[in-house]
């Protein structure tokens, strides 16, 4: 039985350490690589939109340039609100460009993350962040919209964060965020990366065995 009693209590020593072994494992980081825009290679996990597709006029491109403060991703481009002559597609306007991420493997879970941060630099004419110098964009996940090239829908929709399975970024001529600027022209965004960040103490539970 004295024997019974110490292999059971050295398994039992083991569990616990084991478990103060990887406590810390168990809890995500506190801030995750989504994109980090510092290669050629990261821009085969992307693709360009625009009205072109529909008879629009605007363009836009995706590069890998030194940016004055490492490589960066350089979103840029021209919005134009004509639309070809004779297009099979009966828009009544156009004036926008995107990029958009290929889907995940299956999808990302977010669930344990606030906020999305992108370390960019804008030229005003972006939707949704309007910087002119390089900044740190914090947008907390709560306060995601459903959109439609780029302006607010009104639908129904609420995030799943733990079944993530794309991105992306947009410009518009016409609409977006009060204060943005506005109309068609030349267009630039630099981007440095994209990550999820957990702001607030994520809550958990940890199980104990009592000795």
């Amino acid at each position: 039985m004295s024997r019974f009693r110490a292999l059971w209590q050295a398994s039992l020593n083991a569990t616990k350490k084991a478990l103060t072994w990887n406590v810390e494992d168990l809890i995500p980081p506190s801030e995750r690589y989504i994109f980090n825009f510092n290669s050629k290679e990261e821009l085969k996990k992307w693709h360009l939109y625009s009205d072109s597709e529909y008879g629009g006029l605007s363009s836009a491109s995706l590069e890998i340039a030194d940016a004055g403060n490492g490589l960066s991703g350089i979103f840029s481009g021209n919005l134009s609100l004509d639309v070809t002559a004779g297009s099979k597609w009966n828009i009544s306007r156009s004036g926008f460009c995107g990029m958009r991420s290929k889907k995940f493997d299956g999808f990302i879970d977010l669930d344990p993350y606030d906020t999305i941060a992108l370390k960019l630099k804008g030229d005003g004419q972006m939707l949704h962040i309007y910087y002119l110098y390089r900044e740190l964009a914090k947008i907390p996940l709560a306060r995601y919209l459903p959109t439609w090239r780029g302006n607010v829908i009104d639908a129904e929709l609420e995030m799943n964060p733990s079944r993530v399975v794309g991105m992306s970024l947009s410009v518009n001529a016409e609409g977006g965020v009060p204060g943005a600027r506005s109309g068609p022209g030349d267009f630039q965004l630099e981007i440095d990366w994209i990550k999820a960040l957990r702001t607030q103490q994520l809550q958990s539970s940890l199980f104990f065995i009592a000795a």
